[in-house]
């Protein structure tokens, strides 16, 4: 059996595919509102974060998963959500430099 996934945030549902002996079936769940939130606020604080370093989307995303942020935005997203913006973007700077990142 082969899984593949396709995830719609718009929907507000996840879809998965089982692949069996060529026959594929469709499942959809719906997201919870938790991690519809946990998708809203990452998806709003990393371009906030390319925008504040001038850098590009894809270099942000791979700057933040190399220096160890994106698994600290992803543990404390909760917290982080609560506070402003700008010292959101500067604690993720500060984790990255911290563990090695130079920008």
């Amino acid at each position: 059996m082969i899984l593949t996934t396709q995830k719609t945030i718009e929907d507000k549902k996840i879809i998965v595919f089982l692949q069996y002996k060529n026959h594929f079936v469709m499942k959809t769940n719906k997201l919870s509102k938790k991690t519809r939130d946990k998708v809203g606020f990452i998806s709003y604080i990393v371009p906030e974060f390319a925008k504040s370093y001038k850098m590009s989307m894809p270099a942000s995303y791979q700057y933040l998963k190399k220096y160890g942020a994106w698994d600290y935005l992803n543990e404390n997203w909760w917290a982080l959500h609560t506070d402003n913006p700008f010292w959101t973007v500067r604690y993720l700077y500060d984790v990255c430099y911290e563990n090695g990142g130079l920008r």
